[in-house]
């Protein structure tokens, strides 16, 4: 995807938030009724308040019943208006939090739905940003700043009709002052639009360093690096600050200088009112004329003047917001158009019956294009095999796993399952038939039960507390006071790390895929509890075919066949006793931990 494309054009932006709105019609229209009646009612009060004043001013005296009677519709009016205004803002805050929940739901979808790669490249505060901050921005200007700009063109268009009944050649003060107005916010608005931008960069970059740092708190400890982190903190933190003050403070000249504008065109009014008024008392002016002018108009036209010139500082102001807005909106949207993972081939299939069958036949890869980190691997598992993967960190292991699973796909060569290409299975069908247990254990915030029964949804409790026992952990969550209820909360951390990984092996037992992937999973758990799961793994990997990636070498003398993977090439393979005997790469592995 080029930069051009990721990076949509304001107007883009704009007819995106539109669609939005447009899928809640209904309330929309409703909106925009109450808007119509509230700025209508809104904008005679000012026409009953000068027919009130004309009615005192009458030459032929005070005339009582109509100072009442206008003073009365007027008070009708504002009050009407100020319900229906009310009723707005309630049905506005409604509207918001619908399109809030559809963008959060879609982007959360579309997050599901990037491949692995996305989140490589990607800080995870970052995106957490974007998922609440950002869309909370949006939300701010549709509930409250899109009201606004309703009311004040309404308001606007309103006031220049009134103003034209009353008195034409007045206006002709804001065939200068709007103009000038006009163009200033312009001017303004494109200074100030890329320092919103940053802002909401900075503070992404901000809560992705925090996202970052907090889970290491005990390892920042351990080494003293408090102060260090503490720096880099307040570095990311200042320039969060100076990006927001810089933004809202040149944002915030807008308002000021509008209001000047706006100042000056009321005093403007006020003195050609004012001395066509006084033509109007001594007879200069005939009644009829466009420049006849009673008192009681000059303080109609003032009125809608301010209401006429205040929409215009209004817009100037919330313009800040919509900046800040759309910015939100626009890393809202890049997660959004962020490119899936590749659809399915149209013929793909399903796997059916899978007996467990995988070959990887010259298979090369690399995550870019400059470096390629597999070369030329290949070998096969026939079902109910255990392969194990052995290396130096970086020689490649994690990556097979992850084109085993598809999660990155081959840049040559191929992989099958059960002799059909994956690049021809169906994503979701392929994942399916294998199981997983990570060295970073995943739970998530729910009972025990539940965090175990995600290897399968329709498990009983009784087969949920089958895998318990089968992972040894069954005995300590009888010792809890909730047993299998028990609550757990971010990510576990009221367990230790063994207690962790073992609950997620009891979630792998209970999955009934016919392939397993065991990456370091016995890494959290000590040398007694080894021997325990060692057990239970061969009580799970009978029947299935299992790749294990392990360090602990001792955990994998049994498998069937062991790949010794340097820089990205097989450099031997062969059963434990094949590979001591060849006194090789291998060899010198295993005597690095048991001499």
């Amino acid at each position: 995807m080029s930069k051009a494309s990721k990076r949509p054009f304001r107007s883009h932006i704009l007819l995106r938030l539109s669609g939005y709105l447009l899928r809640y019609w209904p309330l929309f229209l409703c909106a925009v009724c109450l808007t119509f009646l509230s700025n209508q009612l809104d904008l005679l009060g000012p026409r009953y308040s000068g027919e009130a004043i004309d009615a005192i001013s009458n030459p032929s005296g005070v005339q009582f019943d109509a100072v009442w009677q206008n003073i009365a519709k007027m008070l009708v009016c504002y009050l009407a208006s100020a319900a229906l205004s009310y009723l707005l803002a309630v049905l506005m805050i409604r509207l918001g939090q619908k399109i809030v929940y559809t963008m959060r739901r879609e982007l959360f979808e579309k997050l599901t739905s990037l491949p692995v790669g996305y989140f490589d490249t990607h800080a995870t505060g970052d995106i957490v940003s974007r998922i609440s901050y950002d869309i909370d921005t949006v939300n701010a200007s549709l509930s409250q700043d899109l009201v606004q700009v309703m009311t004040s063109v309404y308001t606007v268009l309103g006031s220049l009709i009134f103003m034209w009944q009353i008195s034409p050649p007045l206006i002709l003060v804001f065939v200068v002052t709007v103009p000038v107005s006009i163009l200033f916010t312009r001017f303004r608005a494109k200074k100030v639009r890329p320092l919103f931008h940053k802002r909401s960069q900075k503070l992404g970059e901000l809560n992705g360093y925090a996202e970052e740092m907090l889970p290491g708190c005990r390892t920042i400890q351990a080494y003293h690096r408090e102060e260090e982190m503490g720096r880099r903190f307040n570095e990311h933190n200042t320039d969060a600050m100076n990006a927001y003050y810089n933004a809202e403070y040149y944002g915030a000249t807008l308002g000021p200088s509008v209001n000047f504008i706006t100042n000056l065109s009321i005093a403007l009014i006020m003195t050609f009112g004012g001395a066509l008024y006084l033509y109007s008392q001594n007879g200069t002016v005939a009644k009829g004329s466009i420049f006849f002018l009673t008192l009681g108009g000059v303080a109609q036209f003032v009125q809608y003047a301010r209401k006429f010139s205040g929409p215009i500082n209004e817009f100037a102001n919330i313009l800040n917001e919509f900046q800040s807005a759309f910015s939100a909106a626009e890393r809202v949207f890049r997660i959004i158009d962020e490119t899936p993972e590749p659809p399915d081939a149209p013929d793909a299939v399903s796997l059916q019956s899978v007996k467990g069958s995988v070959s990887v036949e010259h298979v090369s890869f690399g995550y870019n294009d400059s470096k390629e980190i597999l070369h030329d691997v290949s070998f096969s598992a026939s079902p109910g095999e255990t392969i194990a993967i052995v290396g130096p960190t970086g020689a490649g292991k994690t990556t097979i796993i992850n084109l085993l699973m598809r999660f990155y796909d081959c840049s040559s060569g191929r992989i099958t399952v059960d002799q059909t290409d994956i690049r021809n299975i169906k994503r979701g069908s392929l994942r399916q038939a294998y199981t997983m247990v990570l060295q970073d254990t995943w739970l998530f915030h729910g009972t025990i039960l539940e965090n175990i029964r995600y290897g399968r949804e329709n498990a009983t409790d009784e087969e949920v507390k089958q895998a318990a026992h089968a992972a040894r952990i069954d005995t300590f969550i009888d010792q809890l006071p909730d047993g299998y209820q028990t609550i757990l909360s971010d990510g576990g951390v009221n367990l230790s790390k063994g207690q962790r990984q073992l609950i997620t092996i009891a979630r792998a037992m209970l999955s009934d895929a016919p392939m397993l992937i065991l990456d370091e999973a016995t890494s959290n758990v000590d040398s007694r509890t080894e021997v325990q799961i060692q057990e239970a793994m061969g009580e799970l990997r009978k029947g299935r075919t299992s790749f294990i990636i392990a360090h602990r070498l001792s955990t994998i003398q049994n498998a069937d066949c062991i790949l010794v993977l340097k820089d990205g090439r097989i450099l031997e393979r062969g059963t434990h006793d094949d590979l001591m005997r060849q006194n090789g790469f291998y060899r010198s592995l295993y005597d690095s931990q048991f001499l």
